[in-house]
């Protein structure tokens, strides 16, 4: 009868403004900090809807003593089908306007739902709001993930963040709130060997869609080796190239109309330049410093002297290089010789 009751209450209750879509299997040991992080928000009504994706341990127990606690919580307790199925039913199930995402082990700040739903208030243009994420002390030592989150909270505004989305994901899927038409004009997320956000995020910045980054760091991301883009195939590098060679090849169709030329002449760009091709697009040649490649032929190309590139009247350049610190200098010697990054020249590694 209770439960009935709760059922019936919700449904009478008008939507809360905001709904997050919270995914979880097996994820006992962190999930109630992750869900007491939600429920202790500041600011406007919200539900939390949990998915249990066929959790075996005791995450299910774990979630229904919350619910009980607090009406807030909805939970949809799948058979184990993946993350994308599970955030595709949260996102059918979600009620509000705004829908912001949340993982089991990470940790929003008070304050995120309220700055994120706000921004989205005030700010009409804008579909999606993501917030500065910082590392817990426990995972500082994870060098190469703290580059990461170095680069992506340097992109605040929506021309940052296009600009730089074929690099890497250009925001952190947990810390994100996007209108609910942002779902229903341009789909969700699609089963596929590449990684569901990042997808989802080239494909909604494609049709148009606006993100912005608030200044303010609103969420706590944990990296543990347990993560599911720790261990999954979807989220290795040759995914993320796979996933971004179709968007990457349209753009180019439509906005560039001179040679195009790729800086980096290595076997793993050149892996990665087969992938372009593939999607139809033709290239020029390749450039580089190093003097054992320059005028040899790498696929047919010719490979140039980086001192030798034509003018941005004559060239449009990808920059392959994925070396630490090199994507800056690169970028740095292009825009000297006269190149706009997004209009001359777009890094891609």
């Amino acid at each position: 009868i209770a439960g009935l009751y709760r059922k019936y209450f919700i449904a009478m209750k008008d939507p809360p403004p905001i709904s997050v879509v919270m995914p979880v299997c097996n994820g006992e040991s962190t999930i109630e900090r992750a869900i007491t992080s939600i429920l202790t928000q500041t600011g406007p009504d919200l539900e939390l809807i949990v998915i249990d994706d066929g959790s075996g341990d005791r995450t299910g127990p774990i979630i229904a003593h919350l619910a009980e606690q607090d009406h807030r919580i909805r939970i949809l307790t799948l058979p184990h089908g993946g993350i994308v199925g599970a955030l595709n039913a949260g996102l059918n199930s979600a009620r509000g306007r705004y829908i912001a995402r949340m993982d089991t082990d990470d940790i929003s700040l008070p304050r995120r739902l309220k700055l994120q739903s706000d921004y989205l208030d005030t700010h009409t243009a804008c579909g999606l709001v993501s917030c500065l994420v910082d590392i817990p002390p426990a995972r500082q030592d994870n060098r190469g993930y703290r580059h990461y989150v170095t680069w992506t909270n340097s992109l605040l505004t929506h021309e940052e963040i296009v600009v730089n989305r074929f690099v890497e994901s250009p925001i952190s899927h947990p810390s994100v709130m996007f209108r609910r038409e942002c779902v229903d004009q341009f789909g969700g997320y699609r089963e596929g060997d590449f990684p569901e956000d990042y997808e989802l995020w080239l494909r909604w910045l494609e049709a148009g869609v606006r993100f912005e980054k608030l200044p303010e760091t609103l969420l706590l991301w944990t990296d543990y080796p347990h993560r599911l883009s720790r261990r999954n195939n979807r989220y290795s590098s040759d995914a993320f190239y796979h996933c971004k060679a179709p968007y990457l090849a349209r753009w180019l169709k439509a906005n560039v109309d001179r040679p195009v030329y790729v800086w980096g002449a290595g076997k793993t760009t050149r892996k990665r330049v087969r992938m372009l091709e593939q999607e139809s697009v033709s290239l020029t040649g390749y450039i580089d410093v190093d003097p054992k490649k320059i005028g040899h032929d790498r696929l047919d190309l010719p490979v140039l002297d980086y001192r030798n590139i034509p003018g941005p009247d004559d060239a449009f350049v990808l920059v392959y290089m994925a070396t630490r610190g090199m994507r800056d200098r690169i970028g740095e010697y292009l825009t000297q010789q006269g190149f706009a990054e997004g209009a001359g020249f777009l890094c891609c590694a």
